[in-house]
C-alpha cells in the first residue's frame, strides 16, 4: 500500500494556517449560525489604498449600500502600456460564509494578480451566510457585473477594457463564478464580453462522499464536517448537497452543453479534500464541449493562493497571466 504524502509548510504558513482554524471553530456553532464578532478577529482586514502599494492602486465602490454590496478596484500603475487592460472580476472564497473583499489575505491576493498579470481586478464584497443564504450571493454576483457594464471608469489610473473580461474565484468563489457565467451566458451587456473563467479550487461538492474526502484528514482549512456545516449554512431549508448549484454535474444538474460557455482555467491542489468534485467538475465541462485546462498542484492545500510564500502560489499567477494573454488575443 503505498504511503500517504507529507504536506511540506513553512512555519510561518503553518501558523497562520492553525490561527485562522482556531478562530473558525470558536465562532461557528452547531445551529449553523456564527458569532462574527469572535470570526472578526482572526479575520483582519485591509484599507483600500489610492497611493499605489507595489506598483498597485485600490478603490472601493459602492453598488447598493442597502445589501452592503461593493467591489475593490486594483489598478496597475507601474504599467508600460497606455493601451486598456484586461479585467479580472473575482470572488472570495471562504464557503459563502466567512471573510470578505477586504480581507487582508484577498488584498494581498488580489494586489499580486493586479501587478503580475498587468489586468485590473475587480474583487467583489456580496452578502455571506447563513445571515444571508442562497441564491443572494449568485444575485449579488450578477448584479455587480450588470453594474460594471453600466459604469464610467474614466478616473481610474488604467484604462478597462470589458471586451477582455475574466470571471474568477476561489473556492465558494468559483462556485460563485462557475453560476455567474451561466447566468451572463443568458444576457446581453453593453460592454463586457466574457473571455474566460477562471476556477482556483472551486467548492462543489454532493452528497456521496469521495475518496478525497475521506482519505485526506486534518489538511488544513477544509474538512468533511466543515463542507457539511458550511453547505447547511448556505442552502435553503430542505435542500441536500444534491441541489445543482453544489453538484453541478449530478443529479439535478442543469444541462449546459449548449450554452456558450467561455474557455475555463481550473486549478486543484493533492491535499484538498475537495479535489475529486473539482476533478469531476473538469470532466463534467469536457463532455458538455466546453474547453477546460487543468492545473494540478500535488502539494497544494486549500487555499494555498492565499500564502505569498507558497511556491504555488507563483505558478498559480503565472498560469493565469498566461491564459489572460492567450484567450484576450483571440476573437
Amino acid at each position: 500500500m503505498a504511503e500517504t504524502p507529507t504536506l511540506r509548510l513553512s512555519l510561518k504558513t503553518r501558523f497562520l494556517l492553525a490561527a485562522h482554524s482556531f478562530g473558525t471553530r470558536a465562532a461557528i456553532r452547531s445551529d449553523h449560525t456564527l458569532n462574527r464578532s469572535v470570526l472578526n478577529i482572526f479575520d483582519p482586514k485591509a484599507a483600500a489604498s489610492a497611493k499605489p502599494v507595489n506598483g498597485v492602486s485600490s478603490f472601493d465602490i459602492s453598488v447598493d449600500p442597502a445589501r452592503n454590496l461593493w467591489f475593490r478596484l486594483y489598478a496597475p500603475t507601474s504599467t508600460a502600456t497606455t493601451d486598456a487592460l484586461p479585467v479580472i472580476i473575482f470572488f472570495h472564497g471562504g464557503g459563502f460564509a466567512f471573510m470578505a473583499a477586504n480581507s487582508r489575505s484577498f488584498d494581498v491576493l488580489c494586489r499580486r494578480l493586479a501587478g503580475e498579470t498587468n489586468a485590473v481586478v475587480i474583487s467583489v464584497n456580496y452578502r455571506l451566510a447563513p445571515e444571508y443564504k442562497y441564491p443572494c450571493q449568485y444575485e449579488d454576483g450578477f448584479d455587480t457585473l450588470k453594474y460594471i457594464d453600466e459604469m464610467s471608469f474614466e478616473s481610474f489610473p488604467a484604462g478597462l477594457d470589458l471586451g477582455r473580461c475574466f470571471i474568477a474565484g476561489d473556492s465558494a468563489g468559483g462556485n460563485l463564478a462557475h453560476h455567474v457565467v451561466l447566468k451572463a451566458c443568458e444576457h446581453a451587456f453593453s460592454n463586457i464580453k466574457i473571455k474566460g473563467l477562471i476556477a482556483m479550487q472551486p467548492f462543489f461538492g454532493g452528497e456521496e462522499r469521495t475518496e478525497s474526502e475521506i482519505k485526506l484528514v486534518g489538511v488544513p482549512l477544509i474538512s468533511l464536517e466543515r463542507s457539511d456545516w458550511l453547505w447547511k449554512a448556505f442552502l435553503p431549508a430542505g435542500s441536500d448537497k444534491n441541489h445543482s448549484v453544489v453538484n453541478v454535474f449530478g443529479p439535478n444538474a442543469v444541462d449546459i452543453s449548449g450554452v456558450k460557455f467561455p474557455a475555463t482555467l481550473l486549478f486543484v491542489g493533492g491535499f484538498d479534500p475537495l479535489q475529486d468534485w473539482q476533478k469531476r467538475y473538469h470532466e463534467g465541462l469536457k463532455k458538455a464541449g466546453k474547453e477546460v485546462h487543468l492545473v494540478e498542484y500535488p502539494n497544494a492545500f486549500h487555499g494555498f493562493y492565499c500564502f505569498p510564500e507558497s511556491p504555488e502560489s507563483s505558478l498559480l499567477i503565472g498560469e493565469v497571466k498566461n491564459f489572460v494573454q492567450k484567450q484576450s488575443s483571440l476573437a
